[in-house]
């Protein structure tokens, strides 16, 4: 799905990132992974996310890759390998592995995404890579189950920035999913709505875009419902304007055309 590019600032190097929200349908309704961020870590530390990161060079190889990928279902390289890196990057931090065995339809079985766990350390820290699991392990990325839900961009002011791709994608309902409790230290399932509240009670930190995304997919209402928006529905790139306001907190002004709940939101930081 294509996206409406905003242009950042090219004397700040952009780091290309991919986060997937895993989502699956309980009882209650819509439940959505996400792991909490050790504190001792650089980026997002503390706070609750959607399990991703930045992109690693053997995302493209991957993607590149004809014996690997032979069907990236019209898309580019490129917009391929960001899928890949959000797969890698999930099964890094949950153990859920968005991949088939070469020549089915369906994906691994838990007890093969358990077995497999062994390598997500390895994975991490980049003594293998996620090409040599699929190769030696035979196989496929499933890249046609995600879809492009939101782009955000840090803004331009910020010394660190990421250049983010948040993909939507409906959990294997035999895969549960567990922090690697190294970068993350706790993970959970919960309806948007119940994140929202405990951030607002002060449970958990949870970064301005992830709150904008976790109030967008409870209006959607279902899992079934928010893949459907996303296959179906542009995505506007999100390059939120920061200013400051007289008593010192920020304003961001993101664009009203991204379809979140407004575009100019007063926050203690960005």
């Amino acid at each position: 799905m294509s996206s409406t590019k905003s242009t950042p600032d090219p004397s700040k190097a952009l780091r290309t990132a991919s986060t997937v929200l895993l989502l699956r349908e309980a009882a209650s309704g819509m439940e959505i992974f996400m792991v909490q961020r050790n504190r001792q870590i650089e980026f997002s530390s503390g706070a609750l996310v959607f399990p991703g990161g930045s992109m690693d060079p053997n995302d493209r190889e991957v993607a590149a890759d004809s014996a690997l990928v032979a069907d990236r279902g019209g898309l580019d390289i490129d917009t391929a390998a960001i899928r890949i890196g959000g797969i890698r990057e999930t099964f890094e931090e949950s153990g859920i592995l968005l991949a088939r065995p070469r020549g089915s339809s369906a994906l691994v079985s838990a007890d093969k995404a358990e077995a497999l766990g062994v390598h997500r350390e390895a994975l991490d820290e980049g003594k293998i890579s996620f090409a040599d699991v699929l190769r030696q392990q035979d196989l496929v990325p499933a890249i046609d189950l995600l879809s492009l839900f939101a782009h955000w961009i840090t803004p331009v002011n910020l010394p660190k920035r990421f250049d983010t791709h948040f993909l939507l994608a409906l959990a294997p309902p035999d895969q549960i999913g567990k922090h690697d409790g190294k970068e993350s230290v706790d993970s959970v399932w919960l309806s948007p709505k119940a994140a929202l509240e405990a951030a607002e009670s002060g449970r958990y930190n949870l970064p301005f875009p992830t709150i904008r995304n976790l109030i967008k997919l409870d209006k959607l209402g279902t899992a079934q419902a928010a893949m459907d928006y996303a296959r179906a529905t542009p995505v506007v790139t999100v390059v939120p304007e920061m200013s400051r306001n007289t008593d010192g907190s920020t304003r961001l002004r993101i664009p009203a055309e991204a379809g979140y709940d407004g575009d100019i939101f007063d926050v203690a930081r960005p």
